[in-house]
């Protein structure tokens, strides 16, 4: 059995009673970062064995937890923050474990895009996600498309590259579109900014240092 469990995205309470059980039980937590995970485990007091298991070792390691499990093994799989598998590690072992006809069962829980889609006010009720967009092949292209979306636009973004992209973003979509950028979502310098992609880009290029993980949410085209 893997089971695909969420880790909180910042507060340490934001886990469900049913993914301490499972992390509890099951015979080996793979981790994307396992002394990020040990925080979380620590603090819950589980010891449960722990492997890594990340973007730069999945296909290396993928043939190695199916084996686990087709033995009779149950492996629960986090990644540092969110739910496994959006963005995030977890794609090559699921579909390992579906070839294998190892059962799959995905826990709900924390994801960043859903807290800071809802809290935004631009309209939820349509919406894409795209993740990180292409640091360079396809950016471009990618950004045209994303600029006729009738849809709201979630994606993710780092503190380094934040400025760059709300730049694109506003020279693509318009200055003047709606849009949003969570920071540090459930942590304790949370930030929800709203505004124009023109005045969100003018607000965080003007800060001496940006930190955190980032969300943006831009309104759809109209």
């Amino acid at each position: 059995m893997l089971y695909l469990v969420p880790t909180p995205i910042g507060n340490l309470e934001d886990i469900t009673l049913r993914a301490l059980r499972v992390l509890k039980e099951v015979d080996l937590i793979a981790c994307e970062d396992t002394r990020r995970t040990a925080i979380l485990l620590s603090h819950y007091g589980i010891t449960t064995p722990t492997t890594s298991y990340h973007n730069h070792n999945e296909r290396r390691k993928t043939p190695q937890l199916a084996a686990k499990m087709m033995g009779g093994a149950s492996v629960a799989l986090v990644s540092d923050a969110g739910s496994p598998g959006i963005a995030d590690p977890g794609f090559f072992l699921v579909r390992a474990c579906h070839e294998a006809e190892i059962s799959v069962v995905a826990l709900p829980g924390p994801t960043a895009l859903i807290p800071a889609l809802t809290a935004s006010g631009l309209p939820s009720e349509r919406f894409v996600f795209e993740g990180f967009l292409p640091p360079k092949k396809g950016r471009q292209a990618r950004l045209m498309a994303l600029a006729q979306e009738p849809r709201t636009v979630v994606l993710y973004e780092g503190p380094h590259r934040l400025v760059r992209t709300l730049s694109e973003l506003a020279r693509h979509f318009g200055m003047e579109r709606a849009a949003a950028v969570g920071r540090e979502l459930t942590k304790q310098y949370e930030e929800l900014r709203r505004g124009t992609l023109g005045s969100l880009h003018a607000y965080f290029a003007a800060q001496p240092r940006i930190r955190g993980e980032l969300v943006l949410i831009i309104a759809p085209q109209r």
